[in-house]
């Protein structure tokens, strides 16, 4: 069951429909009622946000092509001493699991690396996709994009601690010790998750 309010799953189907037809139909007539949809998108978006009309509807232009799910990755480190890796967002003031969008060109595994790498200053070798969640199914705030989440575990190879433009604070973490979380990135019942498969690393890939 989907945790995204009604309005945004509306908006996201309205959206999808509109960018199918946008990129199959070769009608002019047709490409410009499909606008006009993805205009109302945007319209509905901007009426329960307090994102602008027209930064939606340049953001909404943006996408070519079918519309597909974005892939978030987000990679869990735990140290010796079965501590988790997590970074606090500087926008926020935040923790979460290093992460972020993955990138045009590189593997799920090489994303889930090189993020660690930017934000925390480990290199880290990944070595098991342990979920893979639709991220509407979960307890995050609503989102304009439709995203799947991608959780891959990843083993410490080297390196010390660094911040970044994106984070100012990295630290390891006891189950009991979880600092205030962004829940946009990562929810609490996620972390407890990563912790179970840490306590048992046989358990299968979990996958809603």
């Amino acid at each position: 069951m989907s945790h995204n309010p009604l309005w945004l799953q509306w908006a996201q189907q309205i959206q999808s429909i509109a960018q199918a037809g946008i990129t199959y139909s070769k009608d002019p007539y047709d490409q410009e009622r499909y606008r006009r949809l993805r205009e109302i998108a945007g319209e509905i978006m901007a009426s329960y946000t307090s994102v602008p009309k027209d930064v939606l509807s340049q953001a909404l232009a943006a996408e070519e092509g079918y519309l597909t799910p974005k892939v978030d990755v987000r990679a869990v480190v735990f140290d010796v001493r079965g501590r988790l890796l997590l970074v606090r967002e500087r926008g926020e003031g935040l923790w979460s699991l290093p992460g972020g969008w993955a990138d045009v060109g590189e593997s799920p595994g090489e994303a889930a690396a090189r993020e660690v790498l930017e934000e925390s200053g480990y290199r880290v070798r990944p070595v098991k996709v342990l979920a893979v969640y639709d991220r509407a199914r979960h307890a995050h705030p609503p989102l304009l994009w439709y995203v799947y989440k991608l959780f891959i575990r990843c083993e410490l190879v080297d390196g010390t601690a660094r911040t970044s433009l994106e984070t100012d604070r990295v630290g390891f973490f006891d189950r009991d010790s979880i600092p205030a979380l962004s829940t946009s990135r990562v929810t609490a019942a996620q972390i407890r998750r990563m912790f179970e498969h840490y306590d048992n690393p046989d358990l299968p890939t979990d996958f809603d």
